[in-house]
């Protein structure tokens, strides 16, 4: 299909200041100027590099607008700024509906892709009308403009790809995510076993993980690759039953000893793996490492080397303990004050500044990441609440949508089932993608969480469960068997087969195997969570 065939020409560039939108003039093929400013889109064979100078002024964002009227009816798939909240999904053209990072486009006949590459300097989003495309490239330092100096900000790499005639679009999908990222980053063995949070909700000990750990690694036969057991919050020692509070990464009366907890559940026959929120602590720090106060404690500042490079000392004294997963969460949050669902095209709404005013806010959240990814050296690591295009190919797991849960069902289908669909073309080409887990508790409907079991032991990605020893009958222990005989070994990537008409797969090709599942049973349960509209 027809597709923007000169991405380094566009027909109009803009740069925001702080006095608003300023038109750039095209001097000569892929170069734009205006008041100091140079914007500059390089062909580089597969992909078009667009970079930034601007010595002495300010700028906020950069727009590039191509007018090349859409021929045809097309459907359009979006990404999201970080995880998926329950909203992916294939729509007619919406020119205010914000697509960040990349989209894809179906005629009927073929799939493309346009997109930037992954890792890069600004928070780019697209949106497609019937008279053309708009890229934004938000190159702010947090609330401000970015002060570039003499350097030459890498904004974006642009990438297209016009698809093939009779291509299934989701193959298509996954060999386009294989263009945005060159060097993705997967675990060593495929990813499965137990994570007490919902269940537990924050409220748990020492003695309960190593009945959590013994439960898991009694579920699996496989003496390669072993389950993991996941400490989700609730262990630190400012932890308030639940309430994802930060640091100080030391444990608390319930856990008094993490590395022996961590040798213990090794000996258990479980892989230990552990939660943390890096950028809030509640310890005293200097004050220059804040960059404001919330939940009790101080956000800090990434851009301060100490602050940093206490985030990357308490990493590493994590992972020495001997955890083998490290799953850090609320970094977008943090840096940025809201969720993904909220941002649309202005990801940042906080007032508070950076002290190092010299890099974009994407350039910062790299660094913060590239820090973790160190630090945890051969441990696992998942990104829970980040930024996927700028965690791929650092992270090696991603938590790619919003939680599901053990209190209700819909909650588990509307957010789980949809990211996993809609998502999965990032398995394996960005890092493994991880859709959530199965809260298995006495309050979700057996016959339907048993369903979400079966896909996620089948789709090749991450398997967490979160089940309470106390509760689960002796069939939901053998289907979680079942499940984890299939999560222990290398599968292909499930293919939701209906995505293209519903926001919530129920085909799936599983191994070769077509399946169906029923995701919408009415009962008083899910009608009772339907009536009350909590999901949405």
């Amino acid at each position: 299909m027809e597709l923007f065939k000169r991405m380094e020409s566009p027909s109009a560039a803009f740069v925001r200041l702080d006095g608003g939108w300023r038109a750039l003039t095209r001097v000569r093929t892929g170069a734009w100027e205006a008041e100091g400013i140079t914007l500059r889109l390089t062909n580089e064979g597969g992909s078009v590099a667009v970079t930034l100078e601007a010595p002495a002024v300010e700028p906020r964002a950069v727009k590039l607008r191509w007018d090349e009227p859409v021929e045809g009816s097309w459907l359009v798939l979006g990404d999201h700024w970080e995880r998926a909240y329950g909203d992916l999904e294939w729509r007619g053209l919406v020119p205010e509906r914000v697509l960040p990072w990349y989209f894809l486009a179906h005629d009927g006949v073929q799939t493309a892709g346009c997109g930037v590459k992954t890792g890069a300097g600004a928070f780019c989003f697209w949106q497609l009308d019937p008279d053309g495309l708009t890229l934004t490239a938000d190159v702010s330092c947090g609330s401000e403009g970015v002060r570039l100096g003499k350097r030459i900000l890498p904004v974006a790499s642009i990438v297209t790809d016009p698809g093939t005639e009779g291509e299934r679009p989701f193959a298509a999908a996954r060999r386009f995510c294989s263009l945005l990222c060159d060097r993705p980053r997967m675990p060593k063995q495929p990813v499965y076993g137990g994570n007490n949070w919902y269940y537990a909700y924050g409220n748990s000990s020492h003695r309960e993980i190593l009945e959590d750990s013994r439960f898991m690694s009694s579920l699996s036969a496989n003496a390669g690759n072993r389950p993991y057991m996941v400490i989700d919050d609730g262990w630190q020692l400012k932890s308030g039953g639940g309430a994802c509070n930060g640091g100080p990464w030391t444990g608390n009366g319930k856990f008094p000893d993490m590395e022996r907890l961590a040798r213990e559940m090794k000996e258990i026959g479980v892989k230990p793996g552990l939660w943390c929120r890096p950028l809030l602590t509640a310890e005293e720090v200097p004050a220059e490492w804040i960059r404001y106060s919330a939940s009790g404690g101080y956000v800090l500042d990434p851009t301060v080397p100490e602050a940093l490079e206490s985030i990357r000392e308490a990493v590493r004294e994590m992972t020495g303990w001997g955890f083998e997963l490290l799953k850090h969460d609320f970094t977008t949050y943090d840096l940025l004050g809201q969720w993904g669902f909220t941002m649309r095209s202005r990801p940042h709404a906080l007032p508070h500044l950076f002290r190092d005013r010299s890099r974009t806010t994407a350039e910062i959240a790299l660094e913060l990441y590239r820090t973790i990814a160190e630090a945890a050296g051969e441990a696992d690591v998942i990104g829970c609440n980040t930024l996927g295009h700028l965690a791929a190919g650092l992270f090696s797991i991603q938590r790619t949508g919003d939680d599901t849960s053990g209190k209700w069902w819909e909650r588990t289908r509307y957010m789980g089932v949809n990211t996993l669909g809609f998502r999965m073309p990032q398995h394996g080409t960005f890092f493994s993608h991880d859709a959530d887990c199965v809260g298995l508790t006495a309050d979700v409907p057996w016959e339907l969480n048993r369903g979400w079991l079966r896909l996620l032991a089948g789709s090749g990605t991450p398997l967490f469960v979160s089940a309470d020893p106390a509760v689960v009958t002796k069939e939901q222990e053998a289907e979680l068997r079942r499940a984890f005989e299939l999560a222990a070994v290398e599968r292909p990537a499930a293919e939701p087969l209906d995505w293209l008409s519903t926001t919530c797969p129920g085909r799936w090709l599983l191994n070769g195997e077509k399946t169906a599942f029923s995701w919408n049973a009415v009962t008083e349960e899910t009608l009772e969570e339907k009536d009350n509209g909590w999901w949405l």
